[in-house]
């Protein structure tokens, strides 16, 4: 295993483009120990992917109790084995194909044409703030039957939370706001679980308040704690998602185009993107016994920084990865929002992300409305999107122009 001069993942020039130093780790460093962050670095496709499956029971989720559990409290994240297996199988319907689209698409639609309604007739919006940060925290919202005027303090709380994830440094103020969103998360939520359990309806809470599999039923800190999760990692992925794709379409016009005339295609400029510039950039695992991977050996007990940035533009894996392009006959869209994807952005395997057919649902109902209302849109003169974060990364902001449909 080598040290030898890469950018670090905590410098400013990392933050700026993290691509040229993954290509560098990727070829020349496959795995690199980090001190700042007490971790092994693995950047190659084939040793993330293989992280990510775990056919060898190597690559555990312990992590989480330190990571997670602080600012969520115990999820399905840390759980293996039956433990797992049932929580999942509690969780899981609610986000599978048929349910998804009875329940779900109508509000997610709804979301969409809402946020879209406030701005649709003034030729001008920034896309970030103006639609994806809001989008999939009020889908989430109006799913679980919360009241959407709390927005800000969702917000609030899942931007401390995913901050707390990325605390890469140590930052002991991100910590400590991260571990105060617990506490406050819970005292929103479990009054609210208590009351939805007397009174159960047709949202998703009152699903997870029913739920129940080979006679296990999920608490109120199992809800409370699944709840905090949805909320971060469902929106803070699928706002950067969003935001991603447009950024990466109004690069190239010629695709932006090509989606415009056939939405069929939205699927594709999502999967690309989620190949490309994925939403989160670094997921950790922790080794229950030694393993060796490209580049060396990490010992048993080890922290791994899986870099999926990295690993997403392996050219052992796809051709010219470093080229936006949704028509790549090297990634499988039909397959992209399975566990059996071709890219890593969702994870593999058994922790293979529960809401990634939701995240498809809202990316394509939001591209699809968002392309009616702005026939021609088109970046703001002179703007050129600036993405930003180490561990989930996307456009900062992304002013566009457009003319108002009809």
């Amino acid at each position: 295993m080598a040290t030898q001069q890469i950018p670090d993942i905590l410098s400013p020039a990392f933050a700026r483009d993290p691509y040229p130093a993954y290509r560098t780790m990727r070829e020349d460093v496959p795995l690199v120990w980090h001190e700042a962050t007490q971790s092994y670095l693995i950047s190659r496709y084939e040793d993330v992917e293989r992280a990510f499956k775990d056919r060898d029971a190597v690559f555990t989720t312990d992590n989480y109790d330190w990571q997670i559990e602080p600012v969520h409290g115990r999820t399905i994240l840390q759980l293996s084995g039956r433990e797992h297996a049932v929580r999942r199988a509690l969780v899981a319907p609610a986000f599978r194909g048929a349910e998804l689209q009875r329940k779900f698409l109508p509000v997610i639609e709804r979301n969409a044409r809402e946020l879209i309604d406030g701005f649709r007739h003034t030729g001008s919006v920034d896309l970030v703030d103006g639609f994806a940060t809001r989008f999939p925290v009020n889908v989430i919202a109006d799913m679980l039957g919360l009241d959407k005027s709390d927005h800000p303090r969702f917000h609030r709380w899942y931007t401390a939370v995913i901050a707390f994830l990325g605390n890469l440094s140590g930052d002991q103020e991100v910590a400590a706001a991260g571990e105060r969103t617990r506490t406050e998360f819970a005292e929103y939520m479990i009054p609210i679980i208590h009351a939805r359990r007397d009174r159960l309806g047709d949202d998703l809470l009152s699903t997870l308040c029913r739920a129940e599999v080979d006679g296990v039923r999920m608490s109120d800190e199992d809800i409370k704690a699944f709840c905090s999760l949805l909320l971060a990692a469902g929106g803070e992925t699928t706002d950067k998602a969003i935001a991603s794709i447009f950024a990466n379409l109004l690069r190239h016009p010629d695709q932006l185009a090509a989606v415009r005339a056939d939405r069929s295609l939205i699927a594709r400029a999502f999967a690309e993107t989620l190949r490309y510039t994925p939403p989160v950039h670094m997921i950790m695992r922790q080794t229950a016994k030694e393993v060796e991977v490209s580049g060396g050996t990490i010992p048993a007990g080890a922290t791994v920084t899986c870099l999926i940035g990295a690993a997403n533009r392996d050219a052992d894996r796809y051709r010219d990865p470093d080229t936006f392009d949704i028509f790549r006959d090297d990634l499988t869209t039909t397959t992209a929002f399975s566990a059996a994807a071709d890219h890593l952005a969702f994870a593999l395997g058994r922790h293979f992300c529960v809401g990634a057919l939701l995240a498809k649902a809202e990316v394509e109902t939001g591209v699809d409305q968002l392309l009616d209302a702005m026939p021609d849109v088109r970046l703001a003169d002179g703007f050129d999107p600036v993405e930003e974060g180490v561990f989930t990364r996307g456009p900062k902001s992304l002013p566009v122009v457009f003319t108002p449909a009809a």
